[in-house]
């Protein structure tokens, strides 16, 4: 079998000890006669495994008694208007660090139900610094994106907001990749389709007291409380992405867990950045070094005309999908938790050998 090594933003690359679990059990579920995605998702055998992979995702994450797991579906795009309807409560205003992207989608959304203050420059990309982020005591909220997927931004602390406050953080791209203090964080969410398993899944951990905020308003399968109620099955919830997410969770605690899977991805990152840093200009990453990502590396040529015959060339090589995102071009190389380092040592040498043939 031949496998490349895929760079893709999402969905992205996953372990192959799963995919491989997947492959043996899906026409025949464990001599069930069916496959898990035939079955009934009130059934035994899925409520075990529903339950199961809420219990993993709490041992990963340590995630404490105080939040509550949910499993729900529509993506980030949807939560960008959840976490509005779900915790503005009767605050009128929530605050919003405007970083990249997503997080100025999340602004935008938000906008239809509250005044938004915005923290940050929204006509550029970029992660401010620390002390000035200021948050009223009467918001509702202050919302962030850890991990800006399109920008190649991470951060690299936690905002600062006043314990009244809720924090809600938008972990879709460095989910399980680095811990999460749930101490400070009051909700996270994140699409399964970066480290987390296949497109379908958003997981929202937050806290239970935020339960119960919507308004009479707030559509029924917007609601928190609703979905926490039902135990994530009020409906029909995305059951072959929840398994795979399940395998997914083992896979990580069998590598040594969520600390290891950082330390991995600084291994990496830092081998392409190494090789950005060091070409005298031929790769151009503007980002300053302490809010690089770890999970999308973001660069370009300083010739552009280059730029198609690299993801050509790279793409022969078995180096897939390292086009940028089509709103900022140049090129990306995700580096989620299922990348062997032999993708990131592949791809730092092919980098290598294409500077010194067309420097």
């Amino acid at each position: 079998m031949s496998r490349v090594f895929n760079f893709a933003a999402g969905p992205g690359i996953l372990p192959l000890p799963v995919l491989e679990e997947v492959a043996a059990n899906l026409v025949d579920y464990h001599d069930q006669g069916m496959s898990l995605i035939e079955m009934s998702h009130r059934g035994a055998v899925f409520s075990q495994i529903i339950r199961e992979t809420k219990d993993l995702l709490r041992e990963l994450l340590r995630i404490p008694d105080t939040h509550d797991v949910l499993f729900l579906q529509g993506g980030g795009h949807t939560q960008f208007a959840m976490v509005p309807l779900n915790l503005l409560g009767a605050a009128a205003e929530a605050s919003y660090i405007v970083s990249g992207i997503w997080s100025k989608k999340a602004a935008a959304e938000a906008a239809k139900f509250c005044h938004v203050n915005v923290i940050g420059t929204p006509s550029k990309s970029a992660i401010p610094a620390a002390e000035s982020v200021v948050v009223a005591n009467d918001a509702a909220y202050l919302y962030y994106c850890m991990n800006e997927t399109v920008n190649g931004l991470e951060f690299n602390f936690v905002p600062q907001c006043p314990e009244c406050v809720p924090l809600v953080a938008d972990v879709s791209s460095d989910f399980l990749s680095r811990p999460i203090d749930f101490k400070r964080h009051a909700l996270v969410f994140a699409g399964a389709q970066k480290n987390f398993g296949p497109a379908g899944l958003t997981v929202v951990i937050l806290r239970k007291d935020l339960l119960g905020l919507a308004g009479d308003t707030c559509p029924t399968m917007l609601n928190y409380q609703i979905h926490a109620e039902a135990a994530s099955m009020y409906n029909t919830p995305p059951t072959f992405a929840i398994w795979v997410a399940n395998l997914v969770c083992k896979w990580l605690i069998q590598e040594g867990g969520v600390e290891v899977m950082d330390e991995r991805a600084r291994a990496r990152s830092s081998l392409i950045y190494k090789v950005i840093d060091q070409s005298e200009g031929f790769f151009v990453n503007t980002i300053p070094e302490r809010h690089r990502s770890r999970m999308n590396v973001v660069f370009t040529l300083a010739e552009s005309a280059l730029i198609d015959l690299f993801i050509k060339e790279a793409d022969a090589q078995g180096l897939k999908n390292l086009k940028g995102h089509r709103s900022v071009g140049g090129l990306r190389a995700s580096l989620y938790n299922a990348m062997p380092q032999e993708g990131a040592v592949k791809l730092a040498q092919f980098m290598q050998d294409f500077m010194q043939r067309h420097g």
